[in-house]
């Protein structure tokens, strides 16, 4: 018993013990259905991949292949081509006319990217001012061009310039220019040349202005109302406000042009051939005439692939440009 006026500890309260949460084991699955799920996504996008390389992969590789080949009609359907290593690319390399054919082509590519810019940029400037049926109007105009198939817009400008049928010499004899009535534009190799330049412009504008349009209306207004304020005129706020904006997508759109005017090939083909003479001969065509001429697969497919390095030593030296522009302006 305690004693009177002795002071007891205080008992200390028993803590309880924590109820236990029941866990309820899930059954163990099954380990082929495990490894079946996993393997369900692979299985749903291995038929694309294995078209795309089938398509795209398998070709290129034996385009490689063959141009370290002999390779021949012979050996076309008989088979059994031998490995001749870089004897191909050597004879191509010390070919005269090679090196014309490209000089040709990066003539042809730069005199078309430069007008496709240009022009696109012009018509993504006026189309941002028009009102919205203007707009609508050139928009659905551009977007109708651009549609339009390869071949069907090349057989039409082969009888724009018909010597006898052609209603450009009609236009031009109309006005009085007597010297163009049955005129060969396709038999001259400068005419050639512009009308082929003229062809893929005219289908290039389209795309390169809608997109040039669409990064345009991402530009504030109160940006251009700022620079007009500061008494600056319309070059100086392409320069200074537009154009800073748009170099991303600028960029973008010209390396697209560059490759699809590198490789351009069939409206070539269609109208002209390479002719008169090598006039309009590019790259591609050039290996296609290797190929088909004296059938001789091996040296069209060494011209392809020097087309191919080619071109993307070109893309390699533009987008090195483009980033060290882009980390300057940071």
């Amino acid at each position: 018993m305690p004693v009177v006026g002795q002071r007891t500890a205080p008992s200390t309260p028993r803590r309880r013990p924590a109820p236990r949460l029941a866990v309820r084991k899930s059954p163990p699955r099954r380990g082929g259905m495990g490894r079946a799920q996993n393997l369900w996504p692979y299985a749903l996008v291995a038929p694309a991949v294995g078209g795309m390389l089938y398509l795209l992969v398998y070709p290129l590789v034996r385009a490689v292949l063959i141009s370290f080949q002999d390779f021949r009609l012979r050996q076309l359907i008989a088979g059994g081509a031998d490995f001749v290593g870089l004897r191909n690319y050597r004879t191509l390399l010390t070919d005269p006319r090679f090196w014309e054919v490209v000089r040709r082509t990066f003539l042809f590519m730069a005199v078309n990217v430069v007008l496709i810019m240009v022009i696109a940029t012009l018509v993504a400037l006026m189309v941002e001012r028009l009102g919205r049926i203007g707009r609508t109007v050139v928009l659905c105009s551009l977007v109708l061009a651009w549609a339009m198939p390869v071949v069907a817009a090349t057989t039409v400008f082969q009888w724009l310039f018909h010597s006898e049928f052609g209603i450009v010499n009609w236009s031009l004899t109309s006005l009085g220019l007597d010297s163009f009535d049955r005129y060969p534009w396709f038999a001259n190799g400068a005419a050639a040349f512009a009308i082929l330049v003229t062809l893929i412009v005219w289908q290039s504008v389209p795309f390169a202005a809608i997109t040039l349009y669409s990064a345009l209306t991402t530009v504030s207004p109160e940006l251009y109302e700022s620079a007009r304020l500061d008494g600056a005129g319309a070059g100086r706020i392409f320069r200074s406000v537009t154009f800073p904006i748009l170099r991303p997508i600028f960029l973008l759109v010209v390396s697209l042009e560059v490759i699809w005017t590198f490789k351009a090939f069939v409206q070539i083909w269609v109208m002209t051939r390479g002719g008169p003479g090598d006039a309009t001969t590019i790259l591609p065509v050039y290996a296609v005439q290797t190929a088909l001429s004296s059938q001789r697969y091996d040296l069209g497919s060494a011209a392809s692939m020097v087309t191919v390095v080619l071109m993307s030593g070109v893309l390699v030296l533009y987008f090195r440009q483009m980033l060290r522009q882009e980390d300057e302006t940071r």
